[in-house]
């Protein structure tokens, strides 16, 4: 699998990462499979955060490997915090609090990514600052990223941290694509040309922040996937028309297409199906054409001007 530079900092990893939500629902031996199954495919970035399952996701993942200093090695742990019940959390003594659960539960003694996971409106920056800096001291978490931010609250945060913030995790796939459409529709009086996100991809890609695309097969908020789904007729044809073309299945191509964009963003898969892994994992083998990208990108209801 080809690799990437997550922003501007020394992890290199495969162009496709697993996210690891759905780990909780599988025994050890099954989750075990899945990881293995993934390591073997290139996939070697591993996507956690403290609410999946309760903490449950990160206990399994870690029993089911039998964690270990060879094994940590072998792989990038990235995980998240911030949303507790009901609200979210980015005051101080909860990050720290969650750092510290998350290393308990995945075995480790350090987290290489940890992402705020949704904004806080009562997040204080410079208490988040000084949070990052006792957990950058100590060597519990080398780098840091947000989910789901938009330039701005990157901006608020960085009047504090001063070091890089090298992941932001949004939600991109064939049918949500609204970070691209306003991009094709400036100064237009039409539902794409709303700006919706204060022109996150163009932000990212200035500041060398790697965009990770969550739910990239899911349409709506984790509604169910749009691929074999029969309410999705014309993006599904074609899908299925250009992956017999290319000899890899619908999943691929939809990866495929994610992956096309010169953003380098990383898509997050959430699939515990080895063998679905191992067909999602060939994207990286392929390129498709302008054509192809831009017949996909319409075939999901999308005009250009």
């Amino acid at each position: 699998m080809k690799k990437i530079k997550l922003g501007r900092s020394e992890l290199e990893v495969g162009e496709i990462s697993l996210g690891c939500m759905r780990i909780s629902e599988l025994d050890k031996k099954d989750a075990a499979y899945v990881i293995e199954n993934a390591m073997d495919a290139g996939v070697d970035l591993f996507d956690h955060a403290d609410i999946y399952g309760k903490g449950k996701s990160e206990e399994v993942f870690a029993e089911a490997i039998e964690m270990n200093d060879d094994v940590r090695e072998k792989m990038t742990l990235q995980t998240k915090c911030g949303i507790r019940d009901g609200f979210f959390d980015f005051s101080k003594a909860h990050i720290l609090e969650s750092v510290e659960g998350s290393l308990r539960r995945l075995k480790t003694d350090y987290i290489d990514s940890l992402l705020l996971h949704r904004p806080d409106a009562l997040m204080d920056p410079q208490e988040v600052a000084e949070a990052f800096t006792t957990l950058k001291e100590s060597g519990k978490v080398r780098y840091f990223g947000v989910s789901n931010q938009n330039p701005m609250q990157m901006e608020l945060l960085k009047k504090y941290w001063k070091e890089d913030l090298i992941v932001n995790q949004l939600q991109l796939s064939l049918v949500h694509t609204p970070m691209i459409d306003a991009g094709f529709n400036v100064n237009m009086m039409n539902d794409p040309a709303v700006v919706r996100d204060s022109n996150v991809l163009e932000y990212c890609r200035l500041n060398d922040i790697t965009i990770q695309a969550w739910s990239p097969f899911q349409h709506g908020m984790i509604e169910g996937p749009f691929i074999g789904n029969k309410e999705f007729p014309e993006v599904n044809a074609k899908l299925q028309e250009i992956a017999e073309k290319k000899g890899v299945t619908d999943t691929a191509i939809a990866t495929a297409w994610i992956l096309r964009h010169p953003a380098n963003i990383q898509p997050v898969v959430g699939t515990m199906n080895p063998q679905r892994l191992k067909d999602i994992a060939k994207a990286s083998e392929i390129e498709l054409t302008r054509e192809e990208w831009y017949e996909l990108y319409r075939s999901a209801g999308n005009e250009l001007p």
